[in-house]
């Protein structure tokens, strides 16, 4: 099985490329975030690879880091979505957005990939919520986005603090991981200012009350 491949960039297609190994040409099927990414042809490039042989094709597709290519592997074990839709939910959200909208229940952020419905959006978040967490660990992706914590006045880093401190106390009094980043994301999204902890919590206790 090829897990890794580094060579010369060769050529480009819509979906995929062709990397020139030794003089040997893999075409391998890539997100158009890793596309887009790309250095020029006749350039070096080092791509995680996820092989699927089957009994009439083998074929190739790559990620820029193994923790991609893992949470492809992860995506496709959901039912109705193949290697095509993986790679379109890929090639649309970022791991860390992945993982924010699952964990939110953000269903409309999942719909914006091709291929991603209604229905296969719910089963995406029922799916994998836990399976998400054990692939990121101690992932805490921040609550807003980086252009509303610079239009509140807080860094990433604050916003990032703040609510993996609010989580962890959550977790701390019995609630679930996953239960928990969902009532802080929905405060965080909705406040005005600042993440302060001393109201964020108080604000997810009662969204979990409801």
């Amino acid at each position: 099985m090829i897990a890794r491949l580094k060579g010369i960039l060769d050529e480009v297609g819509l979906d995929w490329i062709v990397i020139d190994v030794g003089g040997v040409g893999y075409q391998v099927f890539c997100p158009t975030r890793v596309i887009s990414a790309l250095p020029v042809i006749g350039d070096p490039l080092s791509l995680h690879i996820e092989t699927h042989v089957r009994e009439d094709h083998i074929h190739l597709f790559g990620f820029a880091s193994a923790h991609e290519r893992e949470c492809f592997r992860m995506l496709t074990t959901v039912q109705g979505v193949g290697a095509k839709v993986g790679l379109g939910i890929l090639g649309t959200l970022s791991v860390d957005e992945l993982t924010t909208a699952i964990l939110a229940d953000d269903k409309g952020l999942l719909t914006r990939a091709d291929g991603v419905g209604p229905r296969l959006a719910a089963r995406l978040m029922t799916e994998l919520k836990d399976k998400i967490l054990s692939l990121n660990g101690t992932f805490m992706p921040g609550a807003p986005s980086a252009a509303q914590a610079s239009a509140t006045g807080a860094a990433d880093g604050d916003v990032d603090g703040v609510a993996a401190d609010a989580v962890s106390a959550l977790v701390n009094l019995g609630y679930g991981q996953a239960e928990a980043f969902s009532a802080v994301n929905r405060v965080m999204q909705s406040a005005g200012d600042g993440p302060d902890l001393d109201r964020l919590i108080p604000a997810a206790l009662k969204e979990l009350s409801q």
